[in-house]
């Protein structure tokens, strides 16, 4: 049985300032918290409704009305499952591969397709400006699709950062050189900029390499979405090793 004060902390967990004071998350979806509960992630309340069953073994699921489920989710239509989690212990970041950093990322559906780019093509770690979307976003948590555990996801001061960092750094800007023409090392770090206006110029102060995705079309588009550059981007550094 879930009480009402847990009801209404779960219900909280939608706000970033609840999300931080707690250490919890929300995550919805049976595939997503089966892949949680299946990851090195804790969990903290597993709740279904509608006769919803999962196929991973937990013993403390909890079930919950459907007026419940509605009055938690952040979803127009609840899909039956809901996960708390406890959030992941930030790891140490790893330098003897490539870094993905992010320079004020503000969608969350862009972000979670960003952490799945990184599960996909193998980056560890994911560097994050202050002003990045919340990773525990629940739009971000629902475009992931679990790649969230896989991924070691830092918030820091960019500049900060790259001011003790000797790797190079490739930022992407429409202007920089063709990424078909560009030669990358075994490891480096790949700053994507902002949806709509890039790389904060601190930032591209500490850029060593400037790349870009040529365009073959029409003067039509005025730039690629962050998400589609990243998957570019990461699979010609990729490639090229």
């Amino acid at each position: 049985m879930v009480v009402k004060s847990e009801l209404k902390l779960i219900k909280s967990l939608q706000q970033k300032k609840y999300r931080n004071e707690h250490g919890l998350f929300v995550i919805e979806g049976k595939k997503a918290v089966e892949e949680l509960l299946e990851s090195k992630c804790r969990p903290f309340k597993i709740l279904v409704s509608g006769g919803s069953k999962l196929n991973v073994a937990y013993a403390d699921i909890l079930e919950i009305s459907v007026k419940e489920l509605k009055q938690l989710s952040g979803l127009k239509n609840p899909n039956g499952v809901l996960g708390v989690f406890y959030m992941m212990a930030q790891q140490p970041i790893d330098f003897s591969d490539w870094i993905l950093m992010l320079d004020g990322v503000q969608d969350p559906g862009n972000l979670g397709t960003i952490i799945r780019l990184c599960d996909w093509f193998g980056i560890k770690n994911l560097v994050c400006s202050p002003h990045t979307v919340d990773c525990y976003n629940p739009k971000v948590l629902q475009a992931t699709m679990g790649s969230i555990t896989r991924v070691n996801i830092t918030y820091t001061d960019l500049e900060v950062f790259l001011k003790n960092n000797t790797l190079s750094v490739y930022g992407a800007f429409m202007d920089g050189t063709s990424v078909y023409t560009s030669g990358f090392p075994n490891k480096g770090i790949l700053v994507m900029g902002n949806e709509g206006n890039g790389i904060s110029p601190l930032v591209k102060e500490f850029c060593n390499q400037s790349i870009a995705i040529p365009q073959y079309g029409t003067l039509t588009t005025e730039s690629l979405n962050v998400g589609t550059a990243t998957a570019i981007l990461l699979n010609e550094i990729r490639r090229s090793q």
